[in-house]
């Protein structure tokens, strides 16, 4: 068992690495109904998802089991009709709406479940911006329980995973790749928190000002 606090620089070590993960991200799932049609929604009756589903124009019926299951979830779900007809009209309606939700709750993460690839440029738009974006084609693809902390870490898993990721040596260079993994949207106390959890899985280990890395990524778990 590593002491990953004592071994953390001062900038790191001060914050309470013995805290579990936060899950205070709102997960924004905003459903292309012309496009996916989901069996159920059931299992997004969570306190840290909102769903909006957008309905098409033409579209005069939604399934009882979605619509079981939006009532279930009171205030956290919405439908949005669109208004009027064409071929991008649900696209923008969803564009508004995700503008309109991050000026509000700039943390908050997007997962457009649509099988439209249109929506990547905006995807790509919204990096820029440091807006964390995805387009799924299935709600089953959301990682439902990473919320938070918790999703962050799936992303610097991700990028540890890739076999052309050049690891950093040194501590303050890993705050500083995944800073930047994040776009620059994680503080000291969320990178600290990211630094201890990659140490408990035995992907990295902290000596000092060095980082070392005794085990494959790819076998992590």
């Amino acid at each position: 068992m590593h002491d990953t606090t004592s071994s953390l620089p001062s900038s790191l070590a001060s914050q309470n690495l013995a805290a579990p993960l936060r899950r205070s991200r709102t997960n924004v799932v905003l459903i292309d109904f012309e496009s996916v049609q989901p069996k159920t929604l059931a299992h997004l009756n969570h306190e840290h998802f909102r769903v909006l589903v957008f309905v098409g124009a033409s579209q005069a019926k939604v399934p009882f089991e979605i619509a079981t299951a939006m009532q279930c979830m009171g205030t956290k779900a919405e439908y949005v009709k669109i208004c009027g007809h064409g071929s991008n009209a649900l696209d923008f309606h969803i564009a508004f709406y995700i503008g309109q939700i991050a000026a509000a709750d700039p943390d908050a993460f997007f997962h457009i479940i649509s099988k439209d690839t249109g929506f990547d440029p905006l995807l790509q738009h919204l990096k820029t911006k440091k807006i964390f974006a995805a387009r799924r084609e299935a709600i089953t693809e959301i990682p439902l329980a990473s919320p938070g902390t918790k999703e962050m870490l799936e992303i610097v898993l991700a990028k540890f995973q890739n076999a052309k990721f050049c690891k950093p040596g040194t501590v303050d260079t890993l705050a500083n790749s995944i800073r930047s993994m994040l776009q620059n949207r994680c503080a000291m106390p969320e990178i600290a928190e990211l630094i201890a959890a990659l140490a408990a899985k035995n992907i990295l280990r902290i000596s000092g000002s060095k980082v070392t890395y005794p085990a494959a990524v790819n076998n992590a778990s």
